[in-house]
């Protein structure tokens, strides 16, 4: 996701006058496509119909309920997300950063700063995005490793194969039946589990 105009932009606020200050801000910033949310209640689903690409929340003071909402948004539709509050400590910031905002902006809303402060949401969010789904690739070669450990162990115990031999036994098959290692890894354990 690159920045620029054809970003398009989600401002949630409850104050429309600052709402209108906001709007007014990114599109002198050349963000054209902005739409406005004043109500938090269904703000999931909003998210969801509207598809924005960057969220921009203007804010007093972010409570409890907001950062839930955000946890939530950040969950179920990630998007690069950044807050704007009036005052704040280092508690809320915190909070607002485990619930995915990228970007937590306090006592800083100046029409210059838009386009670089949404530049740099949309950076840290994609930064962040890359090293998670790294961490998921990470854990899952973990899992899918521990899974043909274990299977090679029961050839082994089986069928009085070496570890070498136990393991072309499982890629061997995998080619054979054009799958993956870990699927016949899978159906190993499994086979042992029925006949116990």
């Amino acid at each position: 996701m690159a920045a620029g105009a054809a970003v398009r932009i989600l401002i949630v606020d409850q104050n429309p006058e600052r709402a209108s200050l906001l709007e007014e801000a990114m599109r002198e910033a050349q963000y054209s496509d902005v739409v406005v949310v004043r109500e938090t209640h269904g703000l999931l689903r909003r998210i969801v119909q509207i598809d924005p690409d960057v969220i921009v929340i203007d804010l007093e003071n972010p409570n409890r309920d907001v950062l839930e909402h955000m946890f939530q948004v950040s969950r179920s539709v990630p998007r690069p997300i950044a807050m704007f509050v009036d005052q704040s400590d280092a508690a809320t910031i915190d909070r607002a950063m485990d619930a995915g905002v990228a970007t937590y902006i306090v006592d800083g809303l100046r029409k210059e700063g838009i386009r670089p402060i949404l530049d740099t949401t949309i950076s840290r969010f994609n930064a962040f995005k890359r090293l998670r789904d790294e961490l998921e690739r990470t854990k899952q070669a973990l899992e899918d490793r521990k899974l043909i450990e274990r299977a090679k162990g029961i050839l082994m115990t089986t069928r009085r194969l070496g570890e070498a031999a136990a393991y072309e036994l499982l890629r061997s098959t995998a080619m054979s039946d054009n799958r993956r290692v870990v699927d016949v890894a899978h159906e190993v354990i499994r086979s042992l589990k029925a006949m116990q």
